[in-house]
């Protein structure tokens, strides 16, 4: 391996391990608005997120669970990148991570927001281990399209 990939490689080693540690987003929110769990049967990561919006804005979001690094850390950096963001906002950069994990786009082509996840991008050659780095962003989707169902139907239900 030519020396600059291998400080690329623990560079990438090296972030993975520090959104695995991370506490900034760690816990559950209660109350919370949005709230999504998931666990892979095939290696047994297990994440629960919540999130607390304000309008159409994810203003705080937390996750809770356990996993390999590789999950953990990609958890993390979800929960990060999507901090802040409207729900529409965050669905963009979740279909942009997909992009790029399991459709294997370059990652130029990901949004600015999502950079520190290209730490992930040697896991792309393990299908396995994508569906760990996927799980927590596939769960906020679902919590996401769940919560806004049930939006719709209050409203239908109010007649707004």
């Amino acid at each position: 391996m030519p020396e600059g990939d291998a400080e690329l490689a623990d560079l990438y080693r090296d972030v993975l391990l520090d959104y695995y540690r991370s506490r900034a987003h760690k816990g559950r929110l209660d109350p919370h608005d949005v709230r999504g769990h998931g666990v892979s049967p095939i290696c047994g990561d297990e994440v629960e997120i919540t999130a607390e919006r304000s309008g159409d804005r994810l203003k705080t979001i937390r996750y809770d669970g356990h996993g390999c690094v590789i999950s953990q850390a990609s958890t993390a950096m979800m929960a990060e990148a999507v901090e802040g963001k409207t729900v529409r906002e965050a669905l963009k950069l979740i279909e942009g991570f997909a992009d790029f994990m399991v459709r294997r786009g370059p990652p130029e082509a990901m949004p600015a927001e999502l950079e520190e996840t290209k730490a992930l991008e040697g896991v792309r050659r393990f299908p396995a281990r994508v569906k760990c780095a996927m799980l927590s962003w596939n769960v906020l989707r679902l919590g996401l399209e769940q919560g806004a169902a049930e939006y719709q139907e209050l409203g239908d239900r109010e007649g707004t």
